[in-house]
């Protein structure tokens, strides 16, 4: 972990490591362990795996129920991901929804759920413009018209840009972060696979960040060479863009560390010839020793097969001592012996960049036995400067405050 992270020596094991945390869900009255200063809270449960998060500015948080579309079956490796994602609990048909919850008393609990929209593809990325609602679908983003305070949306969605998808549609989440002047927005594209073993021809346009622009749909590539990039966030000292990245598997327990990074325009990071700047992957056909001599090293490394999703930096005042820094989501490994993730995390920053080594803020939720009460995805502040996260195994939002925490007003509409 942290911004130099000591790199074995890579290990192509001939059987792969596998150890699940299969889904268990939380047993009654327990809750995740929040660090000290801080407690936990459901916001909501009883939701459709939930996997990411949009707070509007009138305090109304957004829920994309999602998963997967799926995907063809062609090698052994496939079937067995099959199982190891089945029995993890996120092989799941796909709510293809998103609802709205609505706390409009203040006491931390929301009384009023509706479908906000539905009819849509693994949806997954959103962001506000004005009254416009952006919604990346796994193959398509598309804009709604928002009026403040409703709670259903039943105008079609207007296509602004088509995404990568399927047939081959591995990593299928397509997060969305506008620019700060609203006129473009930043869409993450995971590869089709590990390390280009379906083709580097199924890898067209994806292992990036675009940048569309929101009045005409023209797209570019901002940065490339990024394997799985999911959360985004403006770093509020600098402005720079940052993402975190699920890095590669089967090179061993300890490689590739996944991370959190800085990513620059027309920036090159290596998937798949080459890792946390220019260690070469061997296993890659054919090599790219041109493309190598470029890529960028991450700045921090958050340890190897944590999978991080979410990713938000905090601004408020609310939980004292995170301010300026970053929440990460780590959903939890399946491909290391020993269980890694599974854990919300804060990264000190200062002057714009990251400074120690991570901290835990939440935490338990595996059991005795490594069984997974919960999975976190998606983190997202709130109007009152509380952490909110997804937990698309325990089907909860979860509520992170301060021990003393100060009623929120109960503005709407």
């Amino acid at each position: 972990m942290g911004p130099d992270p000591k790199l074995p020596a890579a290990n192509q094991p001939l059987i792969p490591a596998i150890r699940i945390a299969p889904a268990q869900g939380w047993p009654v009255g327990r809750t995740p362990i929040a660090a000290a200063g801080l407690k936990v809270a459901a916001l909501a449960e009883g939701l459709d795996h939930p996997r990411w998060l949009h707070v509007l500015p009138n305090g109304d948080v957004l829920v994309a129920e999602s998963n997967g579309p799926g995907e063809p079956v062609k090698r052994p490796k496939d079937l067995i991901l099959h199982f190891v994602v089945k029995w993890a609990g996120a092989a799941t048909k796909s709510p293809d929804r998103i609802t709205l919850l609505r706390d409009a008393n203040g006491d931390g609990v929301a009384e009023i759920r509706t479908v906000f929209l539905k009819g849509l593809h693994s949806p997954f990325g959103m962001a506000l413009v004005g009254n416009d609602l952006y919604v990346a679908d796994t193959d398509a983003l598309l804009r709604f018209p928002y009026v403040p305070g409703q709670t259903v949306i039943r105008a079609p969605g207007v296509k602004l840009a088509d995404l990568p998808a399927g047939p081959i549609d591995h990593h299928w989440t397509k997060n969305i972060l506008a620019s700060p002047d609203g006129s473009r927005l930043y869409v993450t594209v995971g590869s089709n696979s590990n390390v280009g073993e379906n083709g580097l021809e199924a890898e067209a346009g994806r292992a990036r960040i675009l940048e569309i622009d929101r009045k005409t749909g023209a797209m570019r590539p901002f940065a490339t060479g990024l394997r799985n990039p999911n959360g985004l966030g403006f770093e509020p000292v600098t402005g720079a863009l940052w993402t975190v990245v699920n890095e590669r598997d089967e090179l061993g327990d300890d490689l590739v560390p996944d991370y959190l990074t800085s990513v620059k325009d027309g920036g090159f990071y290596g998937w798949p010839y080459s890792y946390w700047g220019q260690n070469v992957d061997r296993r890659v056909r054919p090599q790219r020793p041109d493309l190598v001599a470029s890529a960028i090293k991450p700045d921090y490394g958050l340890s190897s097969h944590v999978a991080p999703l979410g990713l938000t930096f905090y601004q408020a005042d609310s939980l004292p001592g995170y301010r300026g820094g970053a929440f990460v989501g780590e959903h939890g490994s399946w491909d290391r012996q020993q269980l890694n993730g599974y854990k919300v995390i804060f990264v000190p920053f200062a002057g714009g960049r990251p400074e120690g080594l991570p901290r835990d803020v939440l935490t338990g939720f595996l059991s005795a036995d490594g069984r997974a009460y919960g999975r976190p995805v998606g983190v997202a502040v709130d109007r009152a400067g509380a952490l909110l996260v997804a937990d698309d195994v325990g089907d909860k939002i979860w509520r992170v405050t301060a021990m003393q925490q100060p009623r929120r007003p109960d503005r709407h509409g």
